[in-house]
């Protein structure tokens, strides 16, 4: 008996994308478990509140140093086997979580553990190969990516709730020393279980032969995202300094070589032509884009939100249970926003609803400026945004994937993952700096200035807004299966 995701969408088992569920939704766990105890981590490990931004920063260079590469060697030895090795790594730095009570172990089992972020775009290509062959891998990706986005996102909600309880469950902060590493424990728990899922219930899929790894190129590619990963790092916490700068200029200046040297090579790393093409380049560069309202702009909100107005005069005052049902609502419409994406995409088009998405996603973060005095209006403004972003987290990679050329699915849509973390480190260094700035307009309080919050809404608004214009950009009939008849509904057919 053979489950068969049916329709003109492609020919995917339903047991793949069931088994790749559960991947996104460990993936998800993985983001929101530790985020209710950074508060007692902090206490646990003896160090300072701000220390602990320095984990995240760690995580998000290995994760932009690293991606592109494990994709490319999934795209030459076959995703499914890349796949296992991530997440390997990613179980490996889990349990080390688990056990490390000190800084400088804490922080490198958890840069790490940033391997998991290769996931998503692994699981996209392998998807993507299961339905070239149908010659309906596009629309069958799409359906796939949403299921997989609402798995990440119900994943980062049950994390976000399931981790306070687990650690209430073993003691809590009434004893640290036990509660903690018993809780950490569940989450490796959860990474385990993947590799046993994919390893036996993931086919692999089929590379091209006589593929080469580009070593010089990625390292060159390498050094320019670290030094510009490294940059945007050092703005956030010594603020725009002259040797700052330099640094971040080195790394833009070392893709003049890299480019340069790809474009001599039989089998680059990156091929530049293909990202040069008009199906290709604004979904790359849309992934910035929108990777500064959804990488950049939540610490923000979450403390416009939580500052008391009485005090400064504006803000909302609200509570931290507040806070949580805002990201919930947030996160409840990404689901919905993803599960709209397939709908969309057949009833228009993959280009159309794209466009629409990103201008939600404007839509949203502009009316903040406006509209931010009521909790309806931000709530209000979050989910308009939410339904946005939701279909943009699964429709770039799928759609860069639908745009590359085959051997190179792997990388398009990891790359996607890499530009949208650095649209998301460029953010959060320059609300940084805004929100600081702003901060000494107030006298006697280290709320930023209302200045500053409008400013980092109208930045993630313009964005959106800019990625939306270049959309149009997109042939007409771009990221659509090779027919041109309409898709059938998706069934679930057994045979």
């Amino acid at each position: 008996m053979q489950n068969i995701l049916r329709g003109k969408g492609g020919a995917v088992t339903a047991g793949l994308i069931g088994y790749l569920f559960f991947v996104e939704v460990v993936s998800g766990v993985l983001q929101g478990f530790y985020v209710p105890l950074i508060p007692d981590l902090v206490t646990y490990l003896g160090v300072k509140d701000a220390d602990f931004n320095i984990f995240e920063g760690a995580q998000l260079l290995l994760s932009a140093l690293v991606v592109p590469i494990m994709a490319k060697l999934g795209d030459m030895y076959g995703h499914k086997k890349i796949l296992l090795v991530s997440t390997l790594l990613t179980a490996a730095a889990t349990w080390w979580l688990a056990f490390a009570g000190d800084f400088t172990s804490f922080l490198i089992a958890w840069t790490l553990q940033g391997f998991y972020i290769v996931w998503l775009p692994l699981e996209i290509a392998l998807i993507f190969d299961k339905g070239r062959r149908t010659g309906h891998a596009p629309s069958a990706t799409r359906k796939a990516a949403a299921l997989l986005i609402v798995g990440l996102e119900s994943g980062a909600i049950a994390g976000a709730l399931g981790g306070a309880a687990v650690f209430e469950a073993f003691g809590g902060a009434s004893n640290l020393a036990l509660s903690m590493p018993q809780a950490l424990m569940v989450p490796a728990i959860a990474v385990t279980l993947v590799f046993f899922v994919i390893l036996f219930g993931v086919a692999e899929s089929e590379p091209l032969p006589d593929r080469s790894l580009d070593w010089i190129g990625f390292s060159v590619l390498g050094v320019g995202l670290l030094f510009i990963t490294s940059g945007l790092t050092f703005l956030k916490f010594n603020g725009p300094q002259a040797w700052v700068w330099a640094i971040i200029a080195v790394g833009i200046l070392s893709f003049i070589p890299f480019t340069r040297y790809e474009l001599k090579q039989a089998d680059p790393a990156i091929d530049l032509r293909v990202f040069a093409q008009p199906n290709m380049w604004p979904v790359q560069v849309t992934a910035f884009l929108i990777g500064i309202s959804i990488l950049g702009a939540q610490a923000p909100l979450a403390t416009y939100v939580g500052t008391d107005p009485r005090e400064v005069g504006y803000g909302l005052g609200l509570t931290s249970g507040a806070i949580s049902m805002l990201i919930g609502t947030y996160l409840l419409s990404m689901i919905v926003g993803a599960l709209l994406f397939p709908v969309v995409s057949r009833v228009l088009s993959p280009r159309i609803a794209l466009i629409v998405a990103a201008f939600l996603v404007a839509a949203g973060y502009l009316l903040f400026v406006p509209f931010h005095l009521e909790v309806w209006q931000v709530f209000t403004n979050m989910f308009i945004a939410g339904l946005g972003s939701g279909v943009l987290m699964g429709a770039m990679p799928a759609a860069a994937a639908a745009a590359a050329p085959r051997g190179q699915t792997g990388v398009a849509s990891a790359l996607t993952n890499t530009t949208k973390t650095i649209g998301g480190s460029f953010a959060s260094s320059v609300f940084a700096i805004v929100l600081t700035i702003g901060a000494v307009q107030v006298a006697g309080s280290t709320a930023g200035s209302l200045f500053g919050y409008m400013a980092v809404w109208s930045i993630c608004g313009g964005g959106a807004f800019i990625a939306g214009l270049l959309l149009f950009v997109v042939p007409k009939r771009a990221f659509a299966d090779v027919t041109d008849e309409a898709e059938e509904p998706v069934t679930i057919a057994t045979m």
